[in-house]
């Protein structure tokens, strides 16, 4: 079937600091913490209630991947390239033909191009936040920070998560957690904000796994317990804390208690969760199956993420790096900035295009041969692009201003683009998207009603998202 690209108007779109630090599951879940922390640090959790009651739209996805491209990947050397442009605007690769017509790519993504009839494009991504930690929380949020800042920290007054939010409003049923994130904390410089479930308290916050699932040795302390300790007495260390609770009588005088104890109970029924388990189990994989993947942290990680989705998990967001990239031509981001006076740019050329294009084909791949890519969103983005103009140190700088968002499955159209940059890729030229726009799309796609509240910091009542679902993706 041939698939054209059609663009729309945007009227298609329907209607519509330095804080305390966060605790990983890892220390959440060990047994001492499961017995202190309640009387130690309930201040530091806040739950947030629900006031909208308006219908919630159709999900036609069940979960979401968020595939998070710290460091801004360029457009116009994956996505949009303008072999039309002049040099030193047009991409440094020549565009080759996809399975979907009309669609180009860099020829440096041959298996990634065999794909390309199984996504959607969005080429009119646009904001205007060009620092790192800034533009990366309004990416990992859907809402625009209050300054452009390298300096932007961590703070209750800025939004959770996605992933947070999902669990707030929709979590999963039974023992497995809704919302898991890995393998890293991203920073620059500081912590960058909006990695997990800020004022909707800690309840919300992903299983955070910092191991590498690509390690020989990768195994999952957060679900086991110590040598010596049985699931009956840690139980039996529960129903002690609820006694210690109920005497000191602070369920009743601190309502972010409550958040603990959903806390102690989900990261229970996790610890007896043979499903989850088994989730994790990578070594259950084929050997096949793990190579094609790539035996790299990133590749190991949209495995995991395809076995996690699999097994009932909503929201699951996987960091390609834990930093923005540096000199290195074998690790980190997608920022380019530190190769001086190169020919092109040498960690893209040995790093950034090898390793997406062996994992990203092969996990939607993956996805769609198990019958889950029409359930599950993939969605595959950066906090911005790049420069159209080459500067005169042979690097892209940072570009909001327009650039490209990969999404697959879900409920969203295959062999498709929507919006347009101009000429040079500079900016949006037809159907600007903005952050707040996408972050609406998921949660609409999830059955979520983007205009739904919830309660923030001073129990004001707070809108999810100030986007609009792009209703021209969907299929």
């Amino acid at each position: 079937m041939n698939r054209k690209i059609i663009t729309r108007s945007y009227s298609d779109a329907c209607g519509g600091l330095a804080a305390s630090r966060w605790l990983s599951r890892r220390r959440l879940l060990s047994v001492g913490g499961l017995g202190m922390l309640g009387l130690t640090l309930p201040k530091l959790l806040a739950a947030g209630g629900v006031d909208s009651h308006r219908a919630k739209p159709k999900a036609k996805a069940k979960s979401i991947v968020f595939l998070y491209q710290f460091g801004g990947p360029s457009h116009l050397e994956t996505f949009d390239m303008k072999p039309d442009a002049p040099e030193g605007i047009r991409g440094l690769h020549r565009p080759i033909s996809s399975s979907a017509d009309g669609i180009q790519v860099s020829e440096r993504l041959p298996r990634t191009a065999r794909v390309m009839d199984k996504v959607t494009l969005i080429r009119s991504v646009h904001h205007t936040m060009k620092n790192h930690n800034s533009a990366a929380y309004y990416a990992l949020t859907g809402h625009a920070p209050p300054v452009d800042d390298i300096r932007l920290k961590d703070s209750l007054e800025l939004f959770p998560a996605y992933g947070s939010v999902v669990d707030r409003l929709s979590p999963a049923r039974g023992e497995l957690p809704t919302f898991i994130a890995y393998p890293h904390v991203i920073r620059d410089g500081s912590v960058t904000p909006g990695q997990h479930a800020s004022f909707l308290g800690k309840a919300h916050d992903p299983l955070l796994i910092t191991q590498d699932p690509n390690a020989p040795d990768f195994s999952l302390p957060e679900l086991s317990l110590p040598e010596g300790v049985s699931f009956e007495r840690l139980q039996s260390r529960r129903e002690l804390q609820r006694l210690v609770d109920a005497q000191s009588r602070i369920l009743e005088f601190s309502p972010q208690a409550r958040g603990l104890d959903s806390y102690y109970d989900k990261a229970l029924a996790m610890l007896s969760s043979a499903t989850l388990r088994e989730a994790f189990n990578l070594g259950s994989e084929p050997d096949k199956v793990r190579e094609a993947y790539g035996r790299s942290t990133y590749g190991q990680g949209c495995l995991l993420a395809r076995r996690l989705v699999e097994a009932g998990v909503k929201f699951v967001t996987v960091y390609f790096s834990n930093s923005i990239g540096g000199q290195s031509t074998d690790a980190g981001g997608w920022d380019t900035h530190g190769f001086n006076n190169t020919r092109m740019f040498p960690i893209i050329e040995k790093y950034h295009l090898p390793i997406t294009d062996v994992t990203l084909p092969t996990f939607l791949e993956d996805l769609d041969q198990r019958g889950l890519l029409e359930t599950t969103l993939v969605v595959w983005m950066g906090e911005f692009g790049r420069t159209p103009k080459v500067n005169e140190n042979v690097s892209r700088d940072h570009w909001p201003q327009c650039y490209t968002v990969l999404l697959a499955g879900g409920g969203v159209k295959r062999g498709f683009v929507y919006g347009a940059s101009d000429k040079h890729g500079a900016h949006p030229a037809e159907n600007p998207i903005r952050p707040d726009d996408l972050a609406a799309t998921m949660y609409h796609l999830l059955g979520i009603d983007p205009q739904a509240e919830v309660r923030g910091v001073g129990d004001r009542p707070i809108a999810i998202s100030s986007g609009r679902p792009v209703m021209g993706v969907v299929a």
